[in-house]
């Protein structure tokens, strides 16, 4: 977008919208981009539509597990978009060494739902996930100058098998919403709710099939909205505490309790943060990448800066940690708008919702179990990314296929036997009954192990090692031909002609020439090309 053609392009393309956007001067970065005010804010209210059922996510689950009532959920609802506004304007605009002044959006991040939820079960409640975001970000911020150089340590193997983790650890928490979230109720895991579940999932895929994109985009959000409407015309929502309490609240410090601290919940969320570091390092090299500017590592620091210190002061007013969001680098691929003001726009908006508490009552009345079906595939959709992470890993003649088996198995023991740590200490129960943080420790550990200290190692990999399938002596190949191909478990030549398979007593020196029925004389081909392998090869 530097150059006048690329500018004029640029223009071009969108003279169908009433929205223009003025052309970069020549030889700034295209994130510098400026619009008018009215094309900056329309712009970044689709970054805000597009990551709001996500950033109020985190504070209804975790609401919800501390057993908190519908207005103070709603405090913690308003404290997220706050605290997402002021994350989100620190990492586009910037100051000196925070901020990678990048269109990315920040808010609540996922990789520490379960966790925060461990903490609360194991008996901390919310001071004590206060206290440990505290100081796992303040320690975060200490290793974002060198994380750059250790995050060859946090190769897809390990951050794949992590994310997989949090989205399968977030399932528990899905059904129990769809069964209606409070065991204790007499309509828990009733047909109604279940069926309103149903329902909202139903619009999810329905919505998402929609050939119009900014629907398709939204169709959690809107489906969220369907599913409630719904909900009230049947009787199962009640709005009628919404307007118990002020429409516009600046966030109080520590309104929710004081912070406590606990060193097993703290190791828990350092886990967590080093997650995040990892993840938000890959979303700002993403989206450098996409709107086609230079990332180094201080500039990547500045960006880890941001979020570290944005999460160390979330909780101050009652959220967590902070992370980029990746939906809203995949937007900013769509849309092509490179411009980082577009998203500091949305910033200010989520600001001003964070400043609305009467939006967070609202977002608390909707019906858990049409939350339970949008979860669904809220979470199976973090499971997911994990897998396309998987599938970038190499398992040809190495261990990472039982890094991954191990970790995802180790991550899964808390899901699949809540207590199975019952009889361990405190400390080590805090740690290990979050299932991200058992499944991290392990990945890390094992993948320092089998892909660093590799002394040791043998050159023959165990039975769990991913191999090719199968092997080739090197005298089949000396006596392939280029074409050569199978079909119905025979092999012919590029003429068609089948070639004879000699049997062991008759067999030739490799390169002493073939057999076939046609030619048996024929000479060898030096060239020894690989068999080409024809579409219907069975064998």
């Amino acid at each position: 977008m530097s150059s006048r053609a690329t500018g004029r392009k640029a223009t071009g393309s969108r003279k169908a919208s009433s929205l223009k956007q003025k052309n970069p001067a020549k030889g700034t970065r295209p994130e510098d981009e400026r619009m008018g005010i009215g094309a900056t804010f329309a712009y970044g209210f689709q970054h805000v539509l597009t990551m709001y059922g996500g950033i109020i996510a985190v504070p209804l689950i975790v609401g919800q597990a501390a057993g908190l009532d519908g207005a103070n959920i709603g405090i913690l609802v308003a404290a997220s978009l706050f605290m997402g506004g002021l994350a989100t304007i620190l990492q586009t605009l910037g100051i000196p060494f925070f901020g990678s002044q990048l269109p990315l959006v920040q808010g609540v991040s996922f990789a520490g739902v379960a966790t925060m939820v461990a903490i609360i079960n194991g008996g901390g409640g919310l001071p004590a996930v206060f206290g440990a975001v505290i100081v796992a970000s303040l320690i975060g911020l200490l290793i974002s100058p060198i994380f750059s150089r250790i995050i060859r340590f946090f190769p897809p193997v390990v951050t794949g098998s992590v994310i997989t983790i949090i989205g399968l650890s977030l399932m528990p928490v899905a059904a129990n919403w769809a069964m209606g979230g409070n065991s204790k109720a007499p309509d828990y895991g009733s047909v109604s709710n279940i069926g309103l579940a149903a329902l909202t999932l139903l619009l999810v895929l329905v919505l998402s099939k929609v050939g119009i994109a900014a629907i398709s985009r939204l169709s959690i959000l809107l489906a969220i909205v369907i599913g409630t409407l719904v909900a009230v015309i049947i009787g199962m929502a009640d709005f009628g505490g919404v307007g118990n309490g002020p429409i516009f609240s600046f966030p109080k410090p520590f309104e929710l309790g004081m912070p406590t601290f606990q060193v097993a919940a703290i190791i828990s969320m350092v886990i967590v943060i080093l997650v995040t570091l990892v993840e938000t390092s890959s979303d700002i090299i993403a989206v450098a990448d996409i709107v086609e500017t230079k990332v180094d590592s201080r500039r990547l620091g500045d960006g880890l800066r941001a979020d570290m210190v944005s999460s160390a002061v979330a909780p101050i007013f009652g959220s967590f940690t902070q992370s980029a969001f990746a939906q809203n680098v995949g937007l900013v691929a769509v849309t092509g708008i490179k411009s980082r003001f577009v998203v500091a726009g949305g910033g200010v908006i989520l600001v001003v919702l964070g400043l609305l508490p009467v939006m967070g009552r609202v977002v608390a009345t909707v019906p858990t179990a049409v939350l339970g079906g949008a979860g669904i595939v809220l979470f199976g959709t973090v499971a997911a990314s994990g897998i396309r992470t998987l599938a970038k890993v190499e398992y040809h003649n190495n261990m990472n296929l039982i890094i991954v088996a191990t970790s995802i198995g180790m991550g899964i023991i808390p899901i699949a036997a809540p207590t199975f740590y019952d009889e361990f200490p405190s400390w080590f129960a805090t740690i290990f009954d979050s299932g991200i943080s058992s499944g991290a420790l392990t990945a890390i550990v094992l993948n320092l192990v089998f892909n660093h200290l590799t002394a040791g190692n043998s050159d023959r990999q165990s039975v769990f090692a991913a191999g090719t399938g199968r092997e080739v002596p090197p005298e089949v190949f000396a006596a392939l031909r280029d074409g050569d191909y199978v079909l119905d478990g025979k092999i012919y030549d590029v003429g068609g002609t089948e070639v004879a398979c000699a049997s062991p007593e008759k067999t030739r020196k490799p390169g002493s020439g073939r057999r076939s029925k046609e030619s048996p004389t024929e000479p060898q081909n030096p060239a020894n090309a690989p068999l080409t392998r024809d579409a219907g090869d069975d064998g």
